[in-house]
């Protein structure tokens, strides 16, 4: 039976993972600002982090994620929490790196209004909410059919499904809600800049959709699969 890797690995996997997704995404923001150029770095980043250290750390890089995993079992609470921590900190670290080293660059977006988070004008608190949570709804879906049920087709490749999911979201509602579909994505900038607006938005959605994914998989998909084979 293949040992788990140490703790302290785990999280540094995560962190490193959660840092890489907001510095390419942020990056992408302040450098291009195109919806298919951002929803690409974003899914390019997740598609390439969660292969790589998915073998060690499960690649959530997600407080969202982690929080599912945590209501059914696949992780201990302990664990969790950890996992969410490093995950923030990387947020806030990938967010830092770029407001540090490309705010103020020939040709770069302001990072104080290209980063933040926010709603888009006329779009209630409630309805960013549901975006967000439908979003990550799809997302953790995906997550559990091809990276947590063991008889998903693509478990060593699960980061290019997963990318592919976070690159359709961007697209669908990025500029809406920023499609962050992630506490610690929202969290890294918004935190730089001291807007806490609307936070529960990120906050409440994303953890909403993931809890509600992953009861629908193990509920409603797993059982059945089980009874047919």
């Amino acid at each position: 039976m293949q040992s788990q890797p140490a703790l302290h690995s785990r999280l540094l996997a995560e962190f490193i993972g959660t840092m890489t997704l907001c510095a390419v995404g942020i990056g992408a923001i302040l450098m291009n600002g195109d919806l298919l150029g951002v929803a690409f770095a974003h899914g390019l980043a997740i598609a390439t982090m969660v292969t790589a250290i998915g073998h060690i750390s499960g690649g959530h890089l997600n407080p969202a994620v982690t929080t599912a995993m945590m209501a059914f079992r696949k992780i201990s609470p302990k664990d969790g929490v950890l996992y969410i921590v490093a995950q923030l900190l990387g947020g806030v670290a990938g967010a830092g790196l770029m407001k540090w080293l490309v705010d103020g660059t020939t040709g770069a977006a302001p990072f104080d209004t290209a980063a933040r988070v926010g709603l888009a004008k006329g779009l209630s608190g409630f309805n960013g909410m549901l975006l967000e949570a439908i979003a990550t709804l799809l997302l953790v879906w995906v997550v559990y059919g091809v990276a947590v049920d063991p008889d998903g087709a693509f478990a060593k490749v699960a980061g290019l499904p997963i990318g592919f999911v976070v690159t359709m979201d961007i697209l669908m509602i990025g500029p809406m809600t920023g499609a962050t579909m992630n506490p610690a994505r929202w969290f890294g900038p918004n935190v730089l800049l001291g807007e806490w607006a609307n936070a529960w938005v990120w906050i409440v959605g994303p953890v909403l959709g993931a809890v509600v994914a992953g009861a629908l998989y193990l509920y409603g998909i797993r059982p059945r699969v089980a009874s047919e084979s």
